[in-house]
C-alpha cells in the first residue's frame, strides 16, 4: 500500500511539474511580451473581419508568419512575438496553399484590389487558385451614396448593374488592410531580412559607392522581371496596361519614359495615391517598396518598367535609387 502511495504521489507530483515547466511559465512569460511597433488592437469592425476570416477558412490556405529564410523575404521581414501581441488565438497557419498574409497591406495596399481579388480573385491574378467569394457582394443598378462600385475588369463585371461590397466584405477587406508591419530597429534583429542599403543609417556618400558597386553588373532585367511579376504584376497587370479605374497603365506612362527617372524611382520607394494619369485620377494607394527592396532590387524593377511593353525610359542603377532614398519621402 505504501508503495502505491508513493507511486501515485511521484506521478501527481512529475504531473504538476511538466504543466508547471510546460504550460503555466511560457503562458505567463507570454503574457508580458509587449506589442512590437506599430502593433494595435483592432479596431470593431477589423475584429469583426477577422472572425469572417476565421469563419471562411481562410487561415487554412494563408499563414501569418514570416519566417527568417530568404523565400520569405517577398512577404516582410521575419515576424517576431509582439507582432501577435493582440491576437487570441494566432492565425499562424501551417500551409501556405496561398500566399503569406502577415504584410498584405503593404503589399497589396488598395482597398479596390482587395474587393476585386475577393470578388473574382482571377481578375487581378489570372493564375490565382483562390475561390471566388461573390456571395459576399451585390448587384445593383447603383451604387449609393458614398458606396464606391467594385471597379471589376469588363470580362467579370455582371451584364448590368455595378457591383457594391456587403458588410461582411467591408469587415473583411478592413482587417485585411490592417495586416502590415512596421519595421525593427536593426538592433532588434530582424536576422534574415535583407535592409535596403541606404535605407538608413549612414550617408548618401558611404551608401552610394556601395549601390554603385553592386549595380557593377549592369541591369538585370530578367531579375527586374521577376519581382514586377511578383509584386506588380497583380495591379499593373502582366502586360503593363494597369486596370481601368483602379490602377494606372506603365505602358507608354509619361514618367516611366521620362529621361528624369527622378519621379518613377520616387513612387517606388515611397508609394503614391490620388495621382492623375493620362487625365484619370486613380484613388487607389500605390504600396511604397523602399523598406521591403534594395536599391540594386529596386533599380532592377525600375529598369525593367522601362524596357517592358514599348517604353524607353533611360535606364538607371542603384546609385540613382540611393540618391533618392537619401533625400527621403518629403523630397
Amino acid at each position: 500500500m505504501r508503495q502505491l502511495i508513493l507511486i501515485a504521489g511521484g506521478s501527481t507530483l512529475v504531473y504538476f511539474m511538466l504543466a508547471l515547466i510546460m504550460g503555466v511559465i511560457p503562458g505567463f512569460e507570454l503574457s508580458q511580451t509587449l506589442p512590437g511597433p506599430g502593433v494595435k488592437p483592432l479596431t470593431a469592425i477589423e475584429a469583426e473581419g477577422r472572425d469572417v476570416y476565421v469563419s471562411n477558412g481562410c487561415s487554412y490556405c494563408h499563414t501569418q508568419q514570416v519566417r527568417p529564410l530568404p523565400e520569405d523575404k517577398i512577404f516582410g521581414r521575419p515576424s517576431t512575438a509582439g507582432d501577435f501581441a493582440y491576437q487570441t488565438p494566432e492565425l499562424l497557419g501551417s500551409e501556405r496553399t496561398g500566399p503569406d498574409l502577415t504584410n498584405v497591406a503593404e503589399r497589396r495596399g488598395s482597398q479596390l484590389w482587395q474587393y476585386i481579388h475577393l470578388y473574382n480573385p482571377r481578375a487581378v491574378v489570372p493564375q490565382s487558385i483562390m475561390p471566388s467569394f461573390a456571395w459576399m457582394f451585390r448587384v445593383v443598378d447603383k451604387a449609393p451614396k458614398g458606396v464606391t462600385p467594385v471597379p471589376l475588369p469588363k470580362a467579370f463585371a455582371p451584364s448590368s448593374g455595378v457591383v457594391i461590397p456587403s458588410h461582411k466584405a467591408e469587415a473583411l477587406v478592413a482587417y485585411l488592410m490592417s495586416l502590415k508591419q512596421a519595421p525593427l530597429p536593426h538592433a532588434e534583429g530582424s536576422e534574415g531580412a535583407a535592409a535596403p542599403s541606404g535605407a538608413s543609417g549612414g550617408s548618401a556618400q558611404t551608401t552610394a559607392p556601395k549601390a554603385a558597386a553592386q549595380q557593377a553588373g549592369g541591369a538585370d532585367i530578367a531579375h527586374g522581371k521577376q519581382l514586377y511579376d511578383d509584386n506588380c504584376a497583380a495591379c499593373h497587370q502582366a502586360t503593363g496596361t494597369g486596370m481601368a479605374g483602379a490602377f494606372p497603365p506603365l505602358k507608354g506612362n509619361a514618367v516611366v519614359n521620362d529621361a528624369d527617372p527622378t519621379e518613377h524611382i520616387h513612387v517606388v520607394l515611397f508609394g503614391l495615391q490620388g495621382k492623375a494619369v493620362d487625365g484619370v485620377k486613380y484613388d487607389s494607394p500605390m504600396p511604397a517598396w523602399g523598406q521591403q527592396f534594395s536599391d540594386k532590387e529596386i533599380a532592377d524593377i525600375i529598369d525593367f518598367e522601362r524596357s517592358a511593353w514599348g517604353n524607353h525610359g533611360k535606364q538607371i542603377t542603384a546609385a540613382d535609387v540611393a540618391a533618392v532614398r537619401a533625400k527621403g519621402a518629403g523630397k
